[in-house]
């Protein structure tokens, strides 16, 4: 713990600060945020879910300015670290949580040592431990908040939790007797009065009356208590209290001489007529468990939580599914835990393999599974209803008064595990199934992904015997973290100790048949994940029979991410059926949803994927699955772009065909939808960026269609400051046009690649890109474009300090504006022509964009608005009037909105900083300081992220730490290097200075 900070959540949620003191969270608002991150700690939480915690899931239309302010106020709640501590990472927010600092985490883990020194036994042990777990609470969990948080369950789960741990620390007092031992037996009364149906404290009121010389009164609290639960839940007691029921008989016939004989039961035992029911006399107590799994590894917080779950009181039998895909460790997770917990369950372990997804195996129907695990409970064969509902009526009449767990391994689907579960509290079900089997109430999901690299290394070492393996070893990404491939890479290792772990990675990574590999002795991958394939491919249902092709055709194409669109152009088919294909490929675990509506394959299902392209029946090659991916995602880019880009030249013209675009464009884009809003378009973007990056990247030397794509979103993409995607997919447009021999289109990448270096802080590359396409479009002819570019290159020139041929490209540029007739690139001129002239006449700078502001609001432009007012508070900075510019940069900020325009923004806020810096308003230049570095690092901008630490610097040295200044500089000029930006220079120098 670096400061000290500890937070609490056993109660109304709190900060302690390092002093303990605790510190005022004034706004509900803020103490909503602090839970919805705290109920993630270490893990990013989506502004979604923030803004759903916030606002009850009905957010005003201003949540995410207020959002951002919350999350300013609980900044400087955490301290001088907080912007480290809470930081923006997309989608949304992670709250760092150092070990030891939430009090729920050191519960539970005070509460895992209870629970382990109280099976052992320690009674010493488990009393201090749980005391101190007890300690840590100050009432109802999350209480005080102004809305229901969605965290019921946890609450249900963290008081269940404190109540398990009352119970053993009353039972380790009882064994250990002591100086309490008179004041436990009131204690105990006031929660049996408050839990009445909770046996394990009647249990201990029992005991502790007995051992205090009452064993009338605790006689009376076990009839209490079995009367009510025959009358209200139609159950006797469960073992533990009949356990302590025999014991005060024992010890009081001992002490009388009452009774029928040592064997015989005395004449006020319950128990002693007590029938038992047909076939429960003799009935067995089961052990079916297969042997615990060699080597488990890793797993520890999904294995204390099912151990948790499943070892808790409750008024139901406890039922939870682990599911997850092919080999990802789902029966040997649920074996470990019933292993754990056999103790717990006396009356017996049943485990059944329903055979859902076994290559070969038809999976077992519910009347089988019935009659099964009937015969194993005792009945007689033919005493089996043969209806299934009087068979499951039967077994869970038979396990009602019991303990039992019931392991059912790899379930195919939701009806053949429900007849299967059990009636009584007392008992407990583990499912595995690859399907998450919401079709089933009330149960507890667990869902498995594949190992960490850590642990992935360690099950390789435990199964192979090879010492040297670490995370690091390609192994480990080659077998996919899958625990089924990475048992079968290490039994290859085992068997062969001529067989390095680098022979075998190369092995694994030299050819496309990684499957083949992973195959040894009855482990297969491949017929692992081909089972659930196969029945997609027979079965009768549409759905399932899509699924089938889309895997195929997800295989052909081998993108990142899948939506519904996309797939349905893939399949030829409507989004409604391409999502019920997905929700299908996600049912049986061959695909994974990564967020609402976007799915992916793991790296070995996309294996899988590939082999099924040839089996496949109807599918088109890969080529032409390209073909209908690019024709797609151009058509959707060209609609981006309407939306993004304001009417104009620009927009024109990168419309406007060049020589080697597909002439099927036009009636492409006629087949999709126009977007909603701009706000739809750049969020289409952002989802589909990834999958765009792979397909140009991997076809620009092929498609005509790579350098028509990326002219359609890269001007969308650089306003929005993603800089490195923009030069990936730049650089490879650049590389088909030229490969097209597109003059035009050449000139359009030139441009955007000018962008990209101008935005990396690296004018003088820049100057010379844009200075090629200038070339070519004087070539052509082409006025429009021409113009354009010279505003550029005029606005590049003043950045570099070369202001007299700035002035003349820009003047130049006008007379081409007005030629044309185009307000937009005259407003555009005039800004940089003031822009130019802040270095010499800034009152003079002031009116020419005056001029611009005037021509913008004629046509009715929000960036040429915007810009006007950010550059009119500059030259007022230059003329050294803060106070004037601080309502321009506002202005621009008000205009621009929720544009996206990241450059325009990074600008103005780097713009008002200076200015509430220069005015003596520091604490509000710090708050917009720590915005922009929060937006700067969520886009990856190193460029703004350098200029703001410069900021930050010069405010920390005001305040007079010149320590933390200096290590903003450095960390200013570490993400300047490289770059023309001149703050580099003064960055050198302030660090000069010492």
């Amino acid at each position: 713990m670096r400061d000290g900070l500890r937070f609490g959540l056993l109660g109304p949620p709190v900060v302690y600060g390092a002093d303990g003191e605790v510190r005022t969270i004034g706004s509900g608002k803020v103490r909503a945020l602090l839970v919805a991150l705290l109920l993630e700690p270490g893990r990013v939480v989506s502004v979604e879910a923030l803004k759903d915690a916030l606002w009850g899931g009905a957010p005003p239309m201003s949540a995410q300015a207020s959002l951002q302010n919350h999350v300013t106020r609980l900044r400087r709640l955490l301290g001088d670290d907080g912007p480290e501590r809470l930081r923006a990472v997309s989608p949304g927010y992670l709250l760092r949580v150092d070990e030891g600092e939430l009090d729920v985490r050191v519960f539970e883990e005070h509460l895992i040592a209870a629970r382990a020194a109280h099976a052992a036994r320690d009674w010493e042990g488990a009393l201090r431990e749980a005391s101190a777990a007890l300690a840590l609470w100050r009432g109802t969990p999350l209480s005080g908040l102004p809305h229901e948080t969605g965290a019921h369950a946890l609450v249900q789960r963290l008081q269940e939790a404190r109540l398990l741990v009352l119970e053993w620390r009353y039972d380790a007092e009882l064994q250990l007797g002591g100086a309490r031992f008179g004041s436990l037996v009131p204690e105990l009364a006031a929660l049996v009065a408050e839990h009445p149906l909770r046996e394990g404290f009647h249990r201990l009121l029992m005991l502790a009356l007995h051992r205090t010389g009452r064993p009338a009164e605790a006689l009376a609290v076990h009839r209490d208590l079995r009367a009510r639960l025959i009358e209200e839940l139609g159950v006797e007691p469960g073992a533990a209290v009949r356990e302590a029921h025999l014991e005060i008989l024992r010890e009081g016939q001992a002490g009388s001489g009452e009774g029928t004989g040592e064997d015989g039961p005395r004449a006020d035992d319950p128990y002693a007529d007590h029938d038992p029911g047909p076939d429960r006399a003799k009935a067995p107590r089961p052990a079916q468990l297969p042997p615990a799994p060699a080597h488990f590894t890793g797993r520890e917080a999904v294995r204390e939580d099912l151990l948790r779950f499943l070892a808790a009181e409750r008024d139901a039998p406890g039922v939870a599914v682990v599911s997850g895909m092919a080999g990802v460790g789902k029966s040997a997770l649920a074996l470990h835990v019933a292993h754990g917990l056999r103790e717990r369950f006396p009356d017996g372990q049943l485990y059944v393999n329903l055979h859902g997804a076994t290559p070969g195996m038809t999976p077992l129907g519910p009347e089988q599974a019935l009659a099964a695990l009937l015969r194993d409970l005792g009945a007689e064969s033919h005493r089996i209803p043969e209806h299934p509902d009087a068979a499951a009526s039967l077994l869970r009449s038979l396990l009602a008064p019991t303990r039992t767990l019931m392991v059912l391994d790899d379930a195919a689907h939701a009806a053949q595990v429900r007849p299967l579960l059990p009636g009584g509290p007392g008992c407990a079900v583990i499912v595995t199934s690859r399907s998450p089997l919401t079709a089933l109430d009330g149960v507890h999901r667990v869902p498995l992904a594949p190992l960490s690299d850590e642990d992935s290394a360690a099950l390789l070492r435990a199964v192979s015997g090879r010492d040297g393996l670490h995370a690091g070893h390609p192994l480990v990404e080659l077998a996919g973290r899958l625990p089924l491939a990475l048992r079968i890479v290490a039994a290859r290792l085992a068997a062969r100790r001529a067989l390095t772990p680098d022979m075998l990675a190369g092995q694994l990574a030299a050819t496309e048949g990684r499957l083949h590999h992973l195959e040894y002795d009855d482990l297969s991958v491949r017929r692992s994940l081909a089972v659930a394939h196969d029945a997609l491919r027979a079965s009768d249902r549409e759905a399932d029979r899509d699924a089938a092709r889309a895997l195929a055709r997800i295989g052909a194409l081998d993108l990142p991410g899948y939506g519904a669109s996309l797939l349905a152009r893939l399949l030829g088919t409507d989004e409604r059926r391409a999502e019920a294909a997905l929700d299908r490929l996600v049912d049986v675990a061959l695909l994974e949803e990564t967020a609402y509506g976007r799915y992916a394959p793991h790296d070995l299902v996309r294996d899988f994927a590939h082999e099924t392209v040839a089996r496949e029946q109807g599918v088109e090659p890969e080529r032409s699955g390209t073909e209908i991916a690019l024709r797609w995602y151009a058509a959707m880019a060209t609609r981006a772009l309407d939306a993004l880009v304001e009417p104009g030249t620009e927009r024109t013209d990168r419309r406007r065909a060049t020589p080697s675009q597909p002439r099927t464009h036009t009636a492409d884009v006629a087949s999709v939808p126009a977007f909603g809003s701009a706000e739809a378009a750049a969020d289409w973007i952002v989802l589909e960026l990834e999958n765009i990056v792979a397909l140009v990247e991997r076809h620009a030397d092929t498609s005509a269609r790579v350098p028509l794509l990326v002219r359609m979103i890269a001007s969308p993409l650089q306003r929005r400051g993603r800089v490195a995607e923009s030069e990936a997919l730049v650089r490879a447009a650049l590389r088909g046009a030229r490969g097209l021999g597109d003059a035009p289109a050449e000139a359009y990448a030139l441009l955007d690649m000018a962008g990209v270096q101008f935005l990396k802080g690296r004018g003088n590359d820049a100057l010379a890109l844009l200075d090629e396409a200038l070339e070519i479009w004087r070539r052509l002819g082409d006025l429009s474009c021409l113009c354009r570019g010279l505003n550029n290159r005029g606005l590049l020139l003043g950045v570099l300090g070369r202001y007299e041929e700035s002035g003349e490209a820009l003047r130049q540029c006008l007379e081409y504006a007005r030629v044309l007739n185009d307000p937009m690139q005259e407003a555009i001129t005039y800004s940089n022509l003031g822009n130019l002239y802040e270095h010499t006449d800034p009152r003079g700078a002031i009116g020419h964009h005056r001029r611009s502001l005037e021509i913008g609001e004629r046509i009715g432009d929000v960036i040429v608005r915007h810009s006007a007012h950010c550059n009119i508070g500059f030259a007022h900075l230059a003329l050294g009037e803060p106070d004037a510019a601080v309502p321009h940069f506002e202005e621009s900020l008000r205009i621009l909105g929720g544009h996206g325009h990241w450059q325009g923004e990074s600008q103005t806020r780097l713009g008002l900083v200076r200015a509430l810096r220069e005015r003596g308003d520091a604490g509000r230049a710090a708050h917009e300081c720590d915005v922009l570095l929060c937006r700067a690092a969520r886009r990856g901008d190193r460029y703004t992220e350098g200029l703001a630490r410069h900021q930050r610097g010069l405010l920390r040295r005001a305040e007079g730490d010149a320590e933390d200044a200096r290590r903003q500089w450095e960390a200013a000029l570490s993400a300047l290097e490289g770059t023309d930006s001149p703050v580099a220079g003064e960055l050198r120098e302030l660090l000069a200075e010492g």
